[in-house]
């Protein structure tokens, strides 16, 4: 089993070229929510290549990206360097690095199902600030039209040194939020993607086969076969239900 801080080292191109991105209406949702002001800190835990934090770096707001997969963290600071709000950490969730009572938001994208829970909330209360929040967030893939759902039946078939995670296990969770309340609202998100970017995509995901290993072959004949049976001008679309945990600190 790979370890959760170096599992996605060579997979660093494609994750930056073809993960999706983050419905831009979340921003609106926290100013509304939590009265995200601009003279926040935020501190975006596990943020791999900086998919999320750009979200905010594009906003105008102040972000500490933690993430302790040096390639993964590299590529963030190449594309993020040119917003002067935007701090690069070498930092886990369990042993961020950050000051005490430094943080106004807590973000974590795409991230949670790979931290020790307990360890987590010891550090994440560690460094929020009183009355500060903290956010989880997935993007959950729908299965729901036929290429989406051969899409997934492509990635069972193919899925190697796989644990289950919690994802959007609300139990788990509601437990690790535990004794604060815990709220919950879902974005649509959309994007269309030629098979290339597809491919790409595939090829992110840390549990998939690369080239030179058991299935690769295979794996793209099956997918470009569901592309081809699928596609519409040349397209297809991935949709997701992006969810969002959100709950705040004594």
């Amino acid at each position: 089993m790979l370890s959760p801080t170096t599992r996605f080292s060579n997979r660093v191109d494609n994750y930056v070229k073809y993960r999706p991105g983050y419905p831009p209406e979340i921003i609106d949702y926290l100013i509304q929510t939590i009265g995200l002001k601009k003279r926040f800190v935020i501190a975006d835990i596990g943020s791999g290549t900086g998919i999320f934090s750009e979200l905010f770096l594009r906003n105008g707001y102040r972000v500490k990206a933690v993430e302790p997969n040096e390639p993964m963290r590299l590529a963030a600071e190449k594309r993020l360097n040119i917003y002067n709000s935007f701090t690069s950490v070498d930092g886990t969730a369990e042993q961020t690095g950050l000051k005490d009572k430094s943080v106004d938001l807590i973000t974590a994208a795409q991230a949670f199902h790979w931290f020790k829970p307990l360890a987590t909330k010891n550090e994440f209360m560690r460094i929020i600030r009183p009355g500060g929040h903290i956010m989880l967030v997935w993007n959950i893939r729908k299965i729901d039209t036929p290429f989406l759902e051969g899409y997934q039946q492509i990635k069972a078939k193919y899925q190697v040194d796989y644990a289950q995670r919690t994802h959007n296990n609300d139990t788990v969770i509601e437990t690790f939020f535990r004794p604060m309340k815990m709220i919950r609202q879902d974005f649509y998100n959309e994007e269309l993607l030629d098979f290339e970017s597809l491919k790409g995509q595939l090829l992110s995901a840390s549990y998939i086969p690369l080239q030179g290993q058991p299935g690769y072959e295979s794996m793209l004949a099956e997918l470009e076969q569901l592309f081809n049976n699928t596609q519409q001008n040349g397209f297809v679309k991935v949709e997701y239900d992006t969810k969002i945990y959100l709950a705040t600190a004594p």
